[in-house]
């Protein structure tokens, strides 16, 4: 009763939360000038032992809040890695309403609300890079939309629900429909949380002479539970596109598109347990099979990770990364990567 009573009077009163961004608007006005940059060295281990250094990302944005319950944000993303001239581009930027809780508003661009890994911002993930079945089912990540949302994290379910042009970030519509993409998460528990996603869409039909707009359907579920210091979160996504559809790609952007129909699954489990001294292990499995039409498709991965915090602006991040490919396809492409992370 007293959490029933807690959550009607959450929803009476203006809050932020939920958001699709990196960071929330605090109540003052004014802007606030935030980032975060991550450096990283990646070693392949093939023969001829690929390795490299770069930028996984490189943000800098703003973000405030204009009288009366208006708020505002704009990110740039100046990492080579995701633009094809290396030039810094408009990663997010959005105005939200926000006066109730139960039906807050934001048109611009911004994160597609599908995903659990996907709405968790790229500074607080907790591997260094999001798992393949959301890289690739959840994409395209960021669009160009309206969405309406509800609730937070102390509220017994949340939800976002969104209408969206489908083509991926920074592109201009190319038919007259719009995807409709949405996730409701039930909170039940303080320690638990269980929820699903879809997106259903459709773009110009890729092939010539084609009249028929190609088509994408995604669903997921997902799972959260938090004892103490421990965490554990699981997906499971099913994706099947007609025509056409992306490969690869991030939340930074990228991205191919590829024609023909496609029916594919994957999902990841992941745990990490906090220490008092600032370190944190993490094991994370996936299981990844881009057309399920296909015999031996399927991809494996398994992530052993340390996050070492150095304060609560600097970490560090180590990741080893065992791919098994299907039993007819095994190559050597196992993958090391340290990265550093400094947020202001």
């Amino acid at each position: 009763m007293k959490r029933i009573l807690l959550i009607m009077l959450i929803g009476l009163t203006p809050m932020l939360g939920f958001s699709q961004g990196c960071e929330e608007p605090s109540d003052d006005e004014g802007i606030k000038l935030f980032g975060f940059i991550q450096p990283q060295f990646n070693y392949i281990f093939d023969e001829a032992g690929t390795n490299n250094f770069d930028f996984e990302r490189a943000r800098l944005g703003v973000i405030g809040v204009i009288p009366y319950d208006f708020s505002y944000y704009a990110v740039l993303e100046m990492s080579p890695k995701y633009s094809p001239n290396g030039s810094p581009f408009l990663l997010d930027a959005y105005v939200s309403y926000n006066r109730f809780n139960w039906a807050r508003a934001a048109i611009g661009q911004f994160k597609a609300p599908i995903s659990l890994e996907l709405q968790t911002g790229c500074h607080k993930l907790l591997t260094i890079n999001r798992s393949k079945t959301v890289l690739n089912f959840a994409a395209p990540m960021r669009d160009l939309g309206f969405m309406l949302s509800g609730g937070n994290d102390t509220t017994l379910f949340k939800y976002q629900f969104a209408l969206m042009n489908g083509n991926g970030l920074n592109n201009i519509d190319d038919n007259t429909a719009k995807d409709i993409v949405g996730r409701v998460v039930f909170q039940p528990l303080d320690f638990l949380s269980v929820g699903g996603s879809f997106r259903f869409g459709s773009n110009a039909p890729s092939e010539p002479d084609v009249t028929v707009d190609d088509k994408h359907n995604r669903y997921g579920a997902e799972i959260a539970m938090e004892f103490g210091e421990f965490a554990f979160q699981a997906e499971y996504i099913y994706s099947k596109d007609e025509g056409s559809k992306i490969v690869g790609g991030g939340c930074g952007g990228g991205g191919e598109v590829v024609t023909g129909d496609f029916e594919g699954q994957g999902f990841y489990g992941m745990a990490s347990y906090m220490f008092d001294f600032g370190l944190q292990p993490v094991l994370k499995f996936e299981m990844f099979d881009q057309d399920i039409t296909v015999s031996d498709q399927a991809q494996y991965i398994s992530t052993f990770g340390i996050n070492y915090f150095f304060n609560d602006w600097t970490r560090l991040q180590i990741n080893y990364c065992m791919i098994q490919e299907s039993a007819i396809q095994q190559i050597d492409n196992d993958r090391l990567a340290v990265q550093m992370q400094i947020k202001f």
